[in-house]
């Protein structure tokens, strides 16, 4: 099944992710010239790539791949600890980041999410027998 359906890895989604933050970070301060406006779209994008990373590694321990009833807990407990952290880390940007424009962190955080669907075109074709 697996030779027939091969899969992603979550860690090059989330390189990717970041890649992807990073370009729209120095894209949003070069368009403005503003580092703040640089700072906040980065800042967006680590709200998707941080929780991201906890979700990816959630996923590849050793306690959610020992049996099918266990890895579809986990995958839901991982799930709700990336949403918890995203929200978490967007309340806390006023706080975190100087000159904060919302506009810019959106425009970060929406771009890297989009990075999901750029993975699934990317997913290695499939094997035919």
């Amino acid at each position: 099944m697996r030779e027939l359906h091969p899969s992603v890895s979550p860690w090059r989604i989330v390189s990717l992710q970041f890649a992807v933050g990073v370009l729209v970070a120095l894209a949003a301060w070069g368009f403005t010239g503003k580092p703040s406006m640089g700072w906040s779209a980065a800042y967006g994008a680590l709200a998707v790539v941080i929780p991201a990373v906890l979700f990816a590694r959630g996923l590849m321990s050793q306690f959610s791949s020992m049996n099918a009833a266990t890895a579809g807990f986990g995958f839901f407990v991982w799930e709700a600890v990336k949403i918890a952290a995203s929200v978490g880390m967007l309340f806390a940007a006023p706080q975190l980041v100087a000159d904060l424009d919302w506009l810019a962190m959106l425009i970060g955080l929406i771009v890297t999410l989009k990075v999901y669907w750029v993975a699934l075109l990317m997913r290695p074709k499939r094997k035919t027998k």
